[in-house]
């Protein structure tokens, strides 16, 4: 068993943390407000004062934290990660992140002796509970080879993509994809909803179809009524969106459904529903089709 550290208890973050957890290993544990780690403390999660206080105490620490600069901001300064790794020890980046930035990040955890991945989840945090998540992970053999067992606790299914930045890189690659699913899966069912069929029966009809996706599967149903839990809400996949564009101009890839698909996040947003779960897209579709839905009732084209 391993002395784990753990930054950044989102909903994600938390449910790697259980993960953890529940396989023995010791973790502690830091967020920006402590209130979100208790129910892990009460797992029998310790707590730390601060980032570097984790790397200080744990031989692997993890962190994962909403964009780029949450990342930096956790990593750098007196009371951040870096502060605190030395030798033999390993900082795992479990954040969706700018590549560029994991590069120069490794290097500097490469300056003061230790090593660095990052290990992206494919999956939600319910993938993440049943334990059927997939984790790609980029950096050195040697390192990939000492935390994959530690990895394999959080999820059965870990790739080594490559070296540093290759793993999140497909992260960004996987997750646009996610979007642009959901807004044709919407399309779909708004189309045959406008005909005259249930929204139910075209939701039952398409999650029995070949498109079903194990995407549509889970985001689907939320089109019949979306819950107050939100797995990943517009913001962040519009995060997400923003980093595959990014990419697309630099290695001149053309990205036409993902910037299509990245100006409805940018609807949900406006018309105030960006904190729920990306799955809102099929109601700005709604609205622009002239279908009221619960969440945007009265709002239409």
């Amino acid at each position: 068993m391993a002395e784990l550290g753990y930054v950044g208890l989102g909903v994600m973050g938390s449910s790697v943390s259980r993960r953890l957890l529940e396989a023995g290993h010791t973790v502690t544990v830091w967020n920006r407000t402590r209130e979100k780690a208790q129910p892990l403390l009460d797992a029998g999660a310790q707590w730390a004062g601060s980032p570097r206080e984790i790397a200080e105490r744990s031989e692997i620490v993890f962190t994962m934290v909403t964009n780029t600069a949450a990342v930096q901001a956790v990593t750098g300064g007196d009371d951040g990660i870096l502060a605190g790794l030395k030798a033999g020890k390993i900082y795992v980046d479990m954040s969706t992140a700018s590549p560029a930035n994991t590069r120069s990040l490794a290097e500097q955890v490469e300056a003061v002796g230790a090593e660095m991945l990052d290990a992206p989840v494919s999956g939600t945090s319910i993938t993440v509970d049943q334990g059927k998540a997939s984790l790609m992970v980029g950096g050195s053999d040697e390192a990939f080879a000492r935390a994959k067992p530690v990895l394999e606790a959080i999820g059965p299914r870990v790739f080594h993509m490559g070296g540093n930045g290759s793993a999140v890189t497909m992260k960004i690659a996987i997750n646009l994809s996610l979007a642009v699913q959901m807004l044709a899966f919407s399309e779909g069912v708004l189309l045959a909803e406008k005909t005259g069929i249930s929204r139910e029966a075209a939701v039952e009809a398409m999650l029995g179809s070949v498109i079903s996706s194990p995407m549509v599967a889970y985001r689907g149903p939320l089109v019949l009524g979306h819950p107050e839990e939100v797995w990943f809400d517009c913001h962040m996949m519009q995060k997400d969106m923003n980093l595959a564009l990014e990419l697309g101009r630099e290695l001149e890839v053309p990205l036409p459904t993902t910037a299509v698909t990245n100006e409805f996040l940018t609807a949900a947003n406006g018309m105030g529903i960006g904190e729920r779960d990306f799955a809102v897209l099929f109601d700005v579709l709604a609205a622009m089709s002239g279908v009221t839905t619960d969440v945007l009732e009265g709002v239409t084209a």
